[in-house]
């Protein structure tokens, strides 16, 4: 068991600001390195800093501002966009590393308040004990009280190390939630912005180069071929252009809804990746507000992509259900499984999707399940509430498939 570590000794106001303006400057140089780095390389210069941020005195919250901050100033230096997402989770790779010396020495501090609660019972028995066989003498009588002032001041500490843990606990999840909300915005601008303007623009030249086309002579046969493979070209950005946009934040999803959204996506990955894809949909999900309905959403496109990338299932099976006061959604797969508790106690950063899946769905109220067995593979459940009104759910039409 690594020993726990000591505070360091109290510096002035001014020195602190130093140690902390240094160490935040190698913080960002560091991490702007593993970003640019052609591979991720190990832990050991996070957990370096991490080490060097305990012992120039800085907390946890500390940590989390440092990396806040450097990235959003390495964020603008970083092209294209679409390359945002690899760096975002080597910099959760980055961070996560950075935090294993305050794991550890939170983990010795929840160790050390075990011995403590050994040693208080140990204390609490042994003064009973003396209770009973030596109450006729005074000094032993003192000192059992002396034992149990110690033991309550003991417990006091222990009470307001649990405070502070469960605040900062709060804390961290309030951060999580909040950077979900912001990629959520985020995504839904981008997406706006390449409908609204990428597409229309493409439209335009493929509009262009077809009226030059038309009005060619006859004897420019060379010209006609070129425009062509120009108009397949533009063709096909558009195409991807489109993909990029619903891959972001689809449109339908605002414009038609959460269960043609989901048929849409589904009806791609089946097309790309030729896996067989069932879907059957409760109409009444429909009724759900818009952020509970992109929740689901966002909760079946991380399960259909882990599908394709780790499970090489060959069919699959989304199914949206009213329960009492409650919608279900479970998508379920006849692929490889998966260690789902191992998965989610390692380091790894893979295990993130889970996360954020998780985060999600509590974020509004619900719960998520993930069952996973070598017979009958995996299967991701998530339940949130929902009771609708009365005129409603009397005129609510059947599931739609």
């Amino acid at each position: 068991m690594s020993p726990i570590r000591r505070a360091p000794a109290p510096r002035s106001a001014s020195s602190l600001a130093v140690l902390t303006s240094d160490w935040a400057a190698r913080y960002q140089a560091e991490l702007r390195q593993r970003l640019s780095a052609a591979r991720k390389g190990d832990g050991g210069g996070a957990q370096a800093l991490g080490r060097s941020a305990l012992a120039a005195g800085i907390d946890s919250i500390g940590l989390v501002t440092t990396h806040e901050h450097a990235l959003l100033t390495l964020a603008a230096l970083f092209v294209p966009v679409a390359s945002h997402t690899r760096l975002l989770r080597r910099a959760s790779w980055f961070f996560s590393q950075a935090m294993v010396p305050f794991e550890i020495v939170r983990r010795a501090g929840e160790a050390e308040g075990r011995r403590l609660r050994d040693r208080n019972e140990t204390l609490r028995l042994h003064n009973a004990s003396l209770a009973r066989s030596n109450r006729r003498f005074e000094r032993e009588i003192a000192r059992r009280r002396v034992a149990e002032g110690r033991l309550r001041a003991e417990r006091e500490k222990y009470r307001a190390l649990l405070r502070e843990s469960h605040t900062m606990q709060k804390k961290l999840r309030f951060l999580t939630r909040q950077i979900i909300s912001a990629q959520e915005e985020e995504r839904k601008e981008i997406s706006r912005e390449l409908h609204d303007e990428v597409v229309q623009t493409l439209v335009g030249i493929n509009v262009e180069l077809s009226a030059l086309g038309k009005g060619a002579s006859v004897g420019l046969q060379a010209l006609r071929a070129k425009i062509t493979r120009t108009q397949r070209l533009v063709e096909n950005s558009v195409n991807a252009v489109h993909r990029f946009a619903r891959e972001l934040r689809p449109a339908v999803l605002d414009d038609l809804g959460l269960i043609p959204a989901l048929h849409s996506y589904s009806r791609g990955i089946a097309e790309r990746r030729k896996i067989k894809i069932r879907l059957t949909a409760f109409a009444g999900v429909e009724a759900l507000g818009g952020a509970k309905r992109t929740v689901l959403f966002r909760v079946a496109q991380e399960a259909l992509t882990n599908v394709v990338r780790h499970a090489h299932a060959t069919e699959v099976r989304l199914s949206i259900s009213a329960v009492p006061d409650a919608i279900r959604m479970e998508i379920s797969d006849n692929g490889r499984s998966f260690a789902v508790e191992k998965t989610l106690r390692t380091r790894n950063p893979k295990r993130l999707g889970l996360i954020g899946m998780k985060e999600r769905v509590e974020m509004i109220g619900g719960t998520l399940q993930i069952e996973s067995s070598p017979d009958r593979g995996t299967t991701v459940r998530a339940q949130i509430p929902f009771k609708p009104a009365p005129a409603a759910r009397r005129a609510m039409p059947p599931d739609k498939k």
